[in-house]
């Protein structure tokens, strides 16, 4: 059995992480760990990073950015492996986590959904095919989400971008510059609105058709699966940067 500390447990991804986890006899959930304890759970729930004493398996970290570091000075004094499905990271802060996975194995996604990694392998393989079009990015997501563009519309931009031999510009606003579109841009649209899981649509325009592919997730479900299937893979690495690509071979 795997035991699992649960970072951000009292957010909503956090939560479905638990409901999963409960109905999963491979795992168990030795702790969480929020800014408060609610005092409504079976676990211990932890609030100073000091006072943890059971030492988990694995984290799941489903949290904000502040947070995940946090967890992640956490992980390496313990050598404890950890599962970051946090986006809206700085550059600073991502150069951060790839020096944590120096000290300890960490699984790293923008998007735990399988179909959405393999999304993106498609979109690297069909781009250099239409590298002529103008490429758009649209996501839709619940009105909770504080960062946009979403973690997600910037892994299937980089795909696009590393297959096109990093020649793409990415234009996160259109407001601000009275300009024609560039040929070699990525455009992002963000729609915020409700209880959307996440929706995402890259669009490919020529001249005379539209070419679109599109994922979206009905529920949060899909990510803790995701998250799981990389918590039974990466507890027995050695420290290093991983992510969906590993798993997927």
């Amino acid at each position: 059995m795997i035991n699992v500390l649960v970072n951000g447990c009292n957010g909503k991804m956090g939560q479905e992480v638990v409901n999963q986890i409960e109905q999963n006899s491979d795992f168990l959930v030795l702790a969480g760990f929020d800014k408060e304890d609610l005092g409504n759970t079976s676990y211990p729930v932890y609030t100073n990073l000091s006072s943890i004493t059971a030492k988990p398996d694995v984290i799941i970290d489903f949290s904000v950015p502040v947070a995940t570091l946090n967890i992640l000075e956490y992980a390496r004094n313990n050598s404890v492996p950890v599962v970051i499905a946090t986006t809206g990271f700085s550059e600073q802060q991502l150069k951060e986590i790839e020096n944590y996975s120096k000290y300890i194995p960490i699984f790293k996604s923008a998007n735990m959904s399988y179909d959405i990694n393999l999304m993106a392998k498609i979109l690297f393989q069909i781009a250099p095919i239409l590298k002529d079009c103008d490429i758009e990015i649209i996501e839709s997501h619940h009105n909770r989400k504080i960062d946009a563009p979403s973690g997600t519309a910037l892994l299937l931009a980089d795909k696009i971008n590393k297959s096109l031999d990093n020649s793409m510009e990415y234009n996160f606003n259109r407001f601000s510059s009275r300009e024609k579109r560039k040929s070699n841009e990525i455009g992002f649209s963000s729609i915020r609105g409700g209880n959307i899981v996440g929706e995402h649509t890259v669009k490919f325009f020529s001249p005379y058709e539209t070419f679109e592919i599109s994922h979206t997730s009905y529920s949060r479900s899909v990510f803790v699966d995701g998250a799981l299937k990389a918590s039974k893979f990466i507890i027995d690495k050695s420290a290093g940067l991983y992510s969906m690509d590993d798993l997927l071979k």
